[in-house]
């Protein structure tokens, strides 16, 4: 199983994400356990300004937001990009009394699902994607 076709990138933070390889094969294991395969993923950190101009640009949403996901899934096969601000997963760390670490995993891991094809715009539909994302936060090791 190729790992290397997830990718990491920073847009506007001096954010680096440590332990890359493991982030990898364990957002790897998530979609090879969801049944599916991937293509190209990019995983891009940036700021709460950058993150907002896309969220107002692209969805027409004037919020702030944590994760955005842009799914070019083609059948089995996932490809996306997910963009995840780091002044606001510092923050949800504050707010649900986690550690960053766990709280940018679970971020991670969120978008990841969403390509899988997970929705949160219902009460059922996040219900489900919370239990998604502590089934797979408990399943795998802590990066």
């Amino acid at each position: 199983m190729e790992l290397s076709r997830i990718s990491f990138y920073n847009e506007n933070t001096g954010f680096r994400l440590r332990k890359i390889k493991k982030a990898r094969k364990w957002l790897s294991d998530t979609i090879y356990t969801e049944g599916k395969n991937y293509g190209e993923i990019s995983i891009i950190f940036c700021d709460d300004a950058y993150l907002h101009g896309m969220n107002v640009k692209f969805l027409d949403h004037d919020t702030l937001t944590d994760v955005i996901t842009f799914d070019y899934n083609e059948g089995n096969q996932i490809s996306g990009d997910i963009f995840i601000s780091i002044e606001r997963v510092k923050e949800n760390a504050v707010l649900f009394s986690k550690s960053f670490t766990d709280e940018l995993n679970r971020v991670m891991l969120h978008g990841v699902l969403h390509l899988c094809g997970y929705k949160d715009k219902t009460k059922r539909d996040v219900a489900v994607m919370r239990q998604k994302e502590e089934e797979y936060l408990a399943l795998f090791p802590q990066l």
